[in-house]
């Protein structure tokens, strides 16, 4: 399983998760198997000026199956559901905190986001 996780930093596993999926700095591609952490690749966001679906083909290309993130459009969550990838949002923390609670099934889900209107008629 691969894990994408959208990051204000690269500071490996303690990066901080960015607040919004289309403005992150950086993303974080994390390999699992056997429910530990195998592999970490931070990759810097490229798509600073991204059109819509920018984002999500880069995170298919990457072969994740799983995008934990804070907050993001509606439009972007209408392409992982095409991309058949599973969109967890309301997260926050580092890398290894929140990767480390989803595996044990223990994440916290801060779904406030969701009233910020910055949300409501964005389109990532």
């Amino acid at each position: 399983m691969k894990i994408a996780l959208p990051l204000k930093n690269d500071n490996n596993l303690e990066s901080e998760i960015s607040e919004h999926f289309g403005h992150a700095s950086f993303f974080g591609f994390i390999e699992i198997n056997n429910n530990k952490i195998t592999n970490v690749e931070v990759i810097k966001n490229e798509f600073e000026n991204h059109s819509p679906g920018d984002l999500p083909s880069l995170i298919k290309k990457k072969n994740a199956d799983v995008l934990l993130a804070y907050g993001m459009g509606e439009r972007a969550i209408q392409f992982f559901n095409e991309y058949d990838i599973k969109v967890i949002t309301g997260v926050k923390g580092t890398v290894r905190e929140v990767v480390d609670k989803y595996l044990k099934g223990e994440l916290d889900f801060d779904n406030s986001w969701k009233e910020h209107e910055e949300f409501h008629h964005h389109h990532d």
